[in-house]
């Protein structure tokens, strides 16, 4: 029994390594136009591969509206921008019912969310009513408009971002609706060496031009795939006690943390973090998930859905600080 195993395990990997060839091609190509900001590359990879969404926080001028838009030629899918602003309708984001004199009834006129990379653009400026047309749209993969109902196409990824700098005019997201993000992702500035590289860049104008390297249909085969990766039942209980230990932190010898807490994560926690974490191990072209995986994404996964207390504000305790207890207290198999 445990041969067969090892031979399924084998002939898995064998399987990922072929099929994740495309990834380092993808970002190469995607290096051309961006500079550094690997982190955020690598995020939207995982979104993508897991069909999951982002949720990006960093100040503006991070490059965060080219690198999805760079993804988006790269893998000569169709891209739209959708800047959120306070007047902002559902119809400006789902499409709307238009009246024709010429037939004398409706058509139907879709909204930006027709498309395979949807960047939400300061999703934090619009109402609330807004902002659940857009997650109704990510969670149940369709829009429905007046009495018709559409199907997204394949693959459809969300990258959300928002500004943590300014809190004027703007409407926090509910916890239940960022719960709807797979990964929240914070990026920093470009390293000095980076950013030198940067205005050289600009200053000459000279943009490489990005090419497709990668169909459609590869990233859907890649998506199946990545389902394929073998995950040991030991992984998938350090999984389930990382999590737990966000809910109940007394049972895992982490009793300080009980009154920092106000909530832990969700049952899609659990399963994002999973998810997550074969996407990475398939990144790094490997078919079977080790804990290193979990340990990278877990960060991105959790700090969105791990609730901090007054009293954790008040000592100026972070949700990111919580995670790293809770991911160093528990055992790794």
């Amino acid at each position: 029994m445990e041969q067969n195993t090892t031979l399924d395990i084998n002939a898995i990997n064998e399987k990922i390594e072929k099929e994740s060839a495309f990834i380092d091609v993808l970002t190469l190509e995607m290096n051309k136009v961006i500079v550094g900001q690997k982190h955020m590359v690598e995020r939207l990879l995982i979104g993508l591969l897991g069909q999951g969404h982002i949720l990006l926080e960093g100040v503006p001028g991070l490059a965060k509206t080219l690198a999805i838009n760079t993804l988006a030629k790269a893998v000569h899918g169709s891209f739209s921008r959708i800047q959120f602003t306070p007047d902002l309708l559902p119809a400006d984001v789902v499409g709307t019912l238009i009246y024709n004199m010429k037939v004398n009834d409706f058509s139907i006129k879709k909204g930006p969310i027709f498309a395979n990379f949807v960047l939400a653009d300061e999703i934090n400026r619009a109402p609330a009513k807004v902002q659940s047309a857009l997650l109704e749209a990510m969670q149940e993969k369709q829009v429905t408009i007046g009495d018709e109902t559409f199907i997204l196409e394949k693959p459809f990824l969300v990258m959300a971002t928002q500004n943590p700098v300014e809190q004027e005019g703007t409407y926090p997201l509910p916890e239940a609706q960022v719960d709807r993000f797979m990964l929240k992702t914070v990026i920093d500035y470009p390293k000095l060496n980076e950013e030198q590289l940067i205005i050289r860049a600009n200053l000459k104008g000279e943009f490489n031009k990005v090419n497709q390297v990668v169909s459609i249909d590869q990233i859907l085969r890649a998506q199946a795939s990545v389902r394929e990766v073998y995950m040991d039942e030991k992984i998938e209980k350090y999984i389930l006690d990382i999590i737990f230990a966000t809910r109940y932190p007394e049972k895992y010898n982490l009793s300080d943390l009980k009154p920092l807490i106000s909530f832990g994560a969700s049952p899609r926690g659990s399963i994002n973090l999973a998810t997550a974490a074969k996407c990475y191990a398939f990144i790094k072209r490997r078919g079977y998930v080790i804990p290193e995986d979990v340990r990278a994404v877990v960060h991105d996964v959790l700090r969105h859905r791990v609730g901090i207390t007054y009293e954790a504000e008040a000592e100026n305790i972070t949700s990111e600080e919580i995670i790293n207890k809770i991911v160093n207290e528990i055992e790794v198999p």
